[in-house]
């Protein structure tokens, strides 16, 4: 039997679309822990957002896995049902920015900061647009349960993972900073 062909060597806007749907599946019952509990979706699609507008990455296999970034750490989804419907690449991607949640939440946040500068730059590009998606809500709509003390952590674990993968997209980095400097001055408010 002939090697079945990656879906990801030719992705295409259906793949993209394919994977939004996937996405909004698997997170439909989450919701952010902002005031306004928004739809866990709009975070992964603000990441692929940030990072073809602001960024002007065109890879569509970066796209796709952006919006699925969270779908092995925070659904359940298994590497395989990934690889299976997406490829390897997006599998590939979407594992090296997953936690592995049998982790202490503290071992995760040091492994995190530690994988940064390992990351492949494809998987440093969307950490960064997700850093830049979290710091922005952060600062315009706070988690509803977390003290000030948890938030400034958050932001100050965000920049150390960030510097682990900065040299890839100075837009990106710009977007980031621009991010972490308001959400340390509504912070400090």
């Amino acid at each position: 039997m002939p090697p079945q062909p990656d879906p990801t060597d030719t992705v295409g806007a259906e793949v993209l679309l394919r994977a939004v749907a996937f996405a909004a599946h698997r997170h439909r019952t989450q919701r952010r822990k902002d005031r306004a509990k928004t739809p866990y979706i709009n975070h992964p699609i603000e990441v692929a957002s940030v990072l073809a507008n602001t960024g002007g990455v065109r890879d569509l296999t970066v796209l796709v896995a952006a919006v699925l970034h969270d779908t092995v750490e925070d659904t359940g989804t298994r590497p395989e049902e990934l690889r299976a419907e997406f490829g390897r690449r997006v599998c590939s991607l979407v594992v090296a920015l997953s936690d592995d949640k049998r982790l202490h939440k503290a071992v995760r946040k040091r492994l995190r900061i530690e994988h940064a500068p390992h990351l492949p730059r494809s998987a440093k590009l969307i950490k960064l647009a997700d850093l830049t998606s979290n710091l922005t809500g952060l600062a315009n709509s706070p988690p509803a349960r977390w003290p000030l003390q948890r938030k400034q952590k958050y932001v100050d674990w965000a920049a150390r993972v960030a510097a682990g993968c900065r040299g890839v997209n100075p837009a990106l980095e710009a977007a980031f900073d621009q991010a972490l400097r308001r959400a340390r001055r509504v912070l400090a408010r």
